[in-house]
């Protein structure tokens, strides 16, 4: 068998396409070593298992928008989700759960084709290892925030999707001109490790309620939320538990699957999210139990059939090609900017951080190989989930995993895509997932991105306050867009505040921990600043003019340097190195973990400021003793 397996790897990397990914032993000059094909396929289904979770959890949550199915709610018709004599209006009610079922069977499709398309994409034309797929966060702030439950909020689906459309078509040229870097860097950093540290929060708050959770809180008439985890039965007309707490078997079913996903990723057992998913949904599938998803009603009558298909290609009804693009209101520029910051933190801040995992990245530059395809990949793929109905794509942590068994080529994310289209055949499957299902999933995804708050700076009034304020108001108010306004407002403030103090003062009145602040926002793309032109366009410029436009910017038009002899840097680069082998190596924790998605653009940017100054202070000292001979 290894034999078989050896030979095959043999034929691949000698082959055109051993050639395009750059496999080891394809003759390629920058061929990647210990690249094997057979390496790639096992690198590539790992990360589909740590990804696949996606597919039914991402379908849920924006299926609680209602899609297009606000639009058959007839507030006087009980057959279209009314009530005879009731109120009269739009989105008064909820749609029937029939439509919703119906929705959420075409966001599975969606999800599914989404993640094939762009992980293949991304493989095919950036040769890089990573999964894409509709993002977490994101998603919840489409939902919730945005479009509202069952489409109660200031826009409605449809003109939602036609901002993520947009923002998409923004994003494209903004990779083209390579400034994702740059606005990425525009923000405080605290800022944005608080921001991913919300977003955490926002998820597991999610996850702890009713509609796309396990129901452990519910609404409070005095606290606003409490605890909750009773029957339907025991609801008052507000959604609160008037008794019979915690008696909810599918809330502790929910409780044991979280516990389950918990001890699984203790012991690094990969794909440790889908199995307590599959746990949970497959003890709900038995219909005479008390956490059955298939009562013996109508809707659980038709969601019984459906599954029992097993196997079925399910054709999009009502979320393809359905934006509208109404843009004259303030809300919907307002969630076009929420999606454009958020994602700008969500793909920059991963790709980064899965290109210095994979060894990618250039510390001269502070670029990874290929990132102005995968950025463009990204761009359109945004605007084609649009018109599927879902929103933001974006690049997955749980790359990770599949880099970690040895994934370093784009074959690994194909083969990622590959299994996404497999999955669209089993979407009676996936549509059979209860949300006390997914909801353990949404509270550990949560916990994990709350992992960075040590990151930030809690010595300095002026970093701390603004970083909490952006944390602590996303999960409260229950919006993402509202915890960054408010973080920004604050830091503008209060750090202005102390600049006008002590310019107004000749420095006299300065706050005594002054040194004790982050460093001031970097608008400049290198890890050192130099220069805000795009890698591309810089590469471009050094051709045409036969000179390193980067090494001109540091030195000076004029500075007396740049007719110097060229300085041996043999000790600079070996320690360079050196110091990027050592990054090379990631800490022994679960391949599955993710990452928050604001601390790996800082960590990222940190990590390479270090390794260039490093570099500089190596390569100036070697220039000074030069001078003194």
């Amino acid at each position: 068998m290894t034999g078989i397996v050896t030979r095959l790897n043999t034929a691949v990397a000698q082959s055109p396409v051993g050639r395009w990914f750059m496999l080891e032993g394809s003759s390629h000059p920058k061929a990647r070593p210990n690249t094997r094909f057979s390496t790639e396929i096992r690198a590539g289904f790992a990360t589909f298992v740590t990804m696949a979770y996606i597919i039914s959890v991402n379908s849920l949550i924006i299926s609680d928008t209602g899609g297009t199915c606000v639009c058959d709610f007839d507030p006087l018709d009980p057959t279209k989700g009314g009530v005879a004599g009731g109120p009269t209006g739009p989105n008064t009610g909820a749609p029937t759960q029939t439509c919703v079922d119906i929705i959420r069977k075409d966001l599975i499709v969606a999800t599914a084709a989404m993640a094939c398309i762009a992980s293949t994409a991304i493989g095919l034309f950036s040769n890089l290892p990573l999964g894409m797929a509709p993002g977490m966060g994101i998603n919840a702030y489409f939902t919730y925030t945005v479009v509202g439950k069952f489409g109660s909020g200031k826009i409605s689906y449809q003109v939602a999707l036609a901002a993520v459309f947009i923002e998409g078509l923004i994003f494209l040229v903004l990779s083209i001109l390579g400034l994702r870097q740059w606005l990425a860097r525009s923000i405080p950093r605290n800022i944005k490790v608080a921001t991913g540290v919300g977003i955490g929060l926002y998820l597991c708050f999610i996850g702890m309620q009713s509609s796309a959770g396990i129901g452990l809180i519910r609404a409070d008439p005095a606290t606003l939320v409490g605890l909750g985890g009773c029957n339907s039965e025991f609801l008052d007309a507000s959604g609160a538990c008037l008794s019979h707490r915690m008696e909810s078997p599918r809330t502790w079913m929910g409780v044991l699957g979280l516990f389950i996903i918990s001890i699984l990723v203790l012991f690094r057992v990969k794909g440790a999210i889908l199995i307590g998913i599959l746990f949970v949904a497959i003890v709900s599938w038995f219909r005479n139990t008390s956490v059955t998803y298939f009562p013996h009603d109508p809707t659980g009558d038709s969601r019984f059939q459906y599954f029992k298909q097993v196997v079925s290609f399910h054709t999009i009804q009502k979320t393809w090609a359905v934006m509208d693009f109404q843009l004259n209101t303030g809300e919907f520029w307002l969630a076009l900017i929420t999606f454009l910051y958020v994602d700008i933190l969500d793909t920059t801040g991963t790709m980064f951080s899965m290109a210095q995992f994979a060894g990618f990245m250039d510390p001269k530059t502070g670029d990874f190989e290929g990132s102005t395809p995968a950025f463009i990949t990204d761009a359109l793929c945004v605007s084609l989930g649009a018109v599927f109905g879902t929103s933001d794509v974006t690049a997955f942590v749980e790359s990770g995993a599949g880099i970690t068994e040895g994934g370093r080529t784009g074959i690994t994310a194909i083969m990622t895509g590959f299994c996404f289209f497999i999955s669209l055949f089993f979407s009676p499957i996936f549509s059979a997932i209860p949300p006390w299902a997914t909801g353990p999933a949404l509270i550990f995804v949560g916990s994990l991105m709350t992992k960075s708050v040590t990151e930030i700076n809690f010595n300095y009034i002026g970093d701390s306050i603004p970083a909490f304020l952006t944390l602590a108001m996303m999960p409260l108010t229950y919006n993402i867009a509202y915890g960054l306004l408010g973080g920004l407002l604050a830091a503008v403030v209060i750090n202005g505040t102390v600049f006008i103090v002590e310019k107004l003062s000749g420095g006299r009145w300065v706050p005594p921990n002054k040194d004790e602040r982050d460093p001031v926002m970097s608008f400049r793309m290198g890890p050192q600043g130099e220069g805000v032109l795009p890698p591309w366009l810089v590469r471009l410029i050094r051709k045409l003019k036969g000179r390193d436009p980067l090494e001109h910017a540091e030195h000076g038009a004029g500075n007396s340097q740049d007719t110097l002899p060229e300085p041996d840097t043999t000790a600079a680069k070996e320690a360079l190195a050196e110091e990027s082998e050592k990054d090379k190596v990631m800490p022994d924790t679960f391949a599955t973990t993710p990452e928050t998605l604001s601390a790996t653009a800082s960590g990222v940017e940190n990590g390479n400021s270090k390794r260039t100054s490093h570099h500089r202070n190596s390569i100036s000292s070697e220039a000074d003793r030069r001078r003194e001979l």
